[in-house]
């Protein structure tokens, strides 16, 4: 969705206003087509998803995610005075954001239910199915 944001906002741009807006030097590597990067021009890598196989540890990345992209939005709310079509569809996305965060936390709150909850923290429920008081951790 922001991906068309962007494609609406710049595909009847002229040279000048190209110049005059700081697009230029985006649209030397990549014209107007679509090239997911952040803010700062770093591009999309699938190095920034973090998975460890761990559901706990991976539900609070989620959790974290979730909240990062929701104070992007938030952001970008402040930036887009002058758009209320633009803003429109990023009060959607936040709002998406923040029910991703309360599922998330969900599901967390299940996982952790069905655990002993004295040792859910120092064993990987989906790998140490068998272990009770720590395993080989050294816990107890």
């Amino acid at each position: 969705m922001i991906c068309t944001i962007v494609y609406q906002l710049t595909k009847n741009m002229s040279m000048e206003e190209l110049k005059a807006s700081g697009f230029d030097v985006y649209y030397v590597d990549h014209t107007a087509g679509l090239w997911p990067q952040a803010a700062s021009g770093v591009p999309f890598s699938a190095a920034t998803f973090q998975s460890t196989g761990d559901p706990i540890t991976d539900l609070h990345e989620d959790l974290a995610a979730e909240q990062k992209a929701r104070v992007t939005y938030d952001n970008i709310l402040r930036l887009c005075e002058d758009s209320p079509d633009v803003k429109d569809v990023i009060r959607f996305l936040r709002q998406r954001e923040v029910v991703h965060f309360q599922r998330f936390g969900e599901a967390l709150r299940i996982v952790q239910d069905h655990l002993d909850s004295n040792n859910f923290y120092i064993m990987n429920p989906a790998f140490d199915n068998g272990i009770s008081g720590g395993g080989d951790c050294g816990c107890k």
